[in-house]
């Protein structure tokens, strides 16, 4: 089956060039691929400026695909845009909840044999993007963690034990906040009561597969919501436990819901937005863009 002809995009210092060999030789077969490597924000808002038509294929993780979406976002470029997804990163959490394998050849056959799904996008008060999830307190000190870890064991491909060991260093000493939560105008925490985190998810799993928004759909017009309030020493044991086994948001201190607003404000907290880290903040809100782009899906 011939495709369109493909852009795709792939970070200089990424690893797993024989994973994307073996990717390209199926995408060889059925289109025609321009390869971009970019190494820097500059270096890929060239590439992307001259993208056209052509469906952008990303050759990485979440990381990748929210540094590509965000440039055209910022471009207000990313309407009617076509993306697909070669999972090279260490968690493809993205990947997982579109359905796309794992595997860089079975994504690649995905890939060809794909059709377009529309996507939404969750953006803050900033304009920033969120594609996959973002989440404070106990999650995002989770995710602190976990980068510096994955960091360290990378090197020897244990990076995806990185989140897992994050979450459990977090848990020993988490950081309780007193938070103002909104979810389309309705209050669902206030500042009386401290949470232990907040999870804003258009996707459904973080650090490679824990699913903490699990019944996120990035195609229902809506971001899905979880807020924990398991702050006492079992309550959080219980909580790490029930969030391993899937089953966290039924927990009697938790919140689960579904909205196009949310807003948090109150105590300073740091954030993870698609696996990065900032902060601290005192403030920030985000909304649903609906059907923001298309991704090519199985």
């Amino acid at each position: 089956m011939a495709v369109d002809p493909l852009l795709l995009i792939t970070h200089a210092e990424a690893g797993g060039a024989d994973d994307l060999g073996a990717a390209l030789e199926v995408l060889h077969g059925h289109a025609s691929v321009e390869v971009a490597e970019t190494s820097n924000p500059g270096e890929l808002d060239g590439v992307l400026h001259r993208a056209g038509s052509r469906p952008i294929v990303v050759a990485g993780g979440d990381g990748s695909l929210h540094a590509v979406i965000a440039t055209l976002h910022r471009r207000n470029d990313l309407a009617g845009k076509v993306l697909g997804l070669l999972p090279l990163g260490t968690g493809n959490d993205f990947a997982r909840t579109i359905g796309m394998p794992l595997d860089p050849v079975e994504a690649a056959k995905a890939l060809v044999s794909g059709t377009p799904r529309p996507m939404d996008l969750i953006v803050d008060e900033l304009g920033e993007v969120v594609v996959n999830s973002v989440h404070v307190g106990a999650s995002a000190l989770a995710s602190r963690r976990g980068a510096t870890w994955k960091d360290r064991l990378g090197p020897f491909g244990l990076g995806l034990v990185g989140y897992p060991l994050g979450a459990a260093l977090a848990a020993v000493r988490p950081p309780f906040v007193r938070l103002r939560v909104e979810v389309d105008g309705v209050v669902v925490a206030d500042i009386d009561r401290h949470v232990l985190m907040v999870a804003v998810g258009n996707g459904a799993s973080v650090g490679g597969g824990t699913e903490l928004t699990p019944d996120a759909d990035p195609g229902d017009g809506k971001a899905d919501v979880l807020v924990s309030f398991a702050t006492a020493p079992r309550a959080r044991l219980g909580y790490a436990v029930d969030l391993l086994r899937g089953r966290h948001s039924e927990r009697d201190d938790s919140v689960y819901l579904r909205g196009t607003r949310v807003s948090v404000a109150g105590e300073e907290f740091w954030l993870s937005t698609d696996g990065e880290i900032s902060g601290p903040e005192g403030r920030r809100s985000w909304h649903v863009e609906r059907a923001a782009y298309s991704m090519l899906v199985p």
